[in-house]
């Protein structure tokens, strides 16, 4: 899953995108209202998380700026402790969710889950289909006869992608999308290697190639 991160605090954004890597998340960033609204309008990020307090343009204006030009990623707004009308204006404004400075990093990557599951209708608990389970702490999956598999990061990214969408055709230009941050090389048969990958560790049969559209992990309803 791929996520924007606008904060002008260096710091506390270099934490971030690494602690959200290590998570199993691809990250990008921008330190300024301008940047952030630009790329949260440009790419389909599955989670926005915006600070309020921003040079250039404040967050606030940024995140009506994209809902009035129909942008609907999830974001979560970040304010000052005990800020209570920060809260107010980030939910009017079309904020999803809100965390107060200081935070742990634990609950940012517990809120970034459930707004994903949120969005994506997917309720609680682990993410599990047809036996097949993705330890999304440990970033692995546990298939139906309860062989743990270790997962690269990209396998991690797409597998969790592909759970979260069963059934569902998925292009490679998509895939890519939520799969890669900006800086990453991006071949062109990359995707097709990642599959190949998945498929030799939960099964050929789980993920069908659909000629000239893309992917379908198969769950029968």
């Amino acid at each position: 899953m791929r996520l924007l991160i606008v904060e002008d605090d260096a710091a506390l954004c270099r934490r971030l995108k690494a602690d959200l890597a290590q998570a199993g998340f691809a990250v990008d960033t921008a330190d300024n209202g301008v940047d952030g609204e630009f790329m949260g309008s440009e790419a389909p990020y599955d989670v926005i998380v915006l600070d309020l307090g921003l040079p250039g343009r404040p967050g606030l204006e940024v995140l009506k700026n994209w809902r009035a030009g129909g942008n609907h990623a999830p974001v979560i707004v970040l304010t000052a402790r005990d800020a209570w009308h920060e809260k107010v204006e980030g939910f009017k404004a079309g904020g999803d969710d809100y965390l107060a400075k200081p935070f742990h990093t634990e609950e940012l990557i517990a809120r970034i889950t459930a707004l994903i599951r949120r969005t994506n209708a997917k309720v609680g608990g682990r993410l599990s289909l047809r036996g097949l389970v993705l330890d999304e702490e440990r970033q692995c999956i546990v298939t139906p006869k309860g062989r743990s598999v270790a997962l690269s990061g990209v396998e991690f990214r797409l597998l969790r992608y592909f759970m979260l969408h069963p059934n569902a055709i998925l292009s490679k230009t998509r895939l890519i999308e939520h799969v890669y941050d900006f800086d990453s090389e991006k071949e062109s048969n990359v995707i097709e290697v990642y599959v190949n990958r998945l498929r030799r560790k939960i099964g050929k049969d789980w993920i069908e190639t659909r000629r000239g559209q893309g992917y379908v992990l198969r769950v029968p309803d």
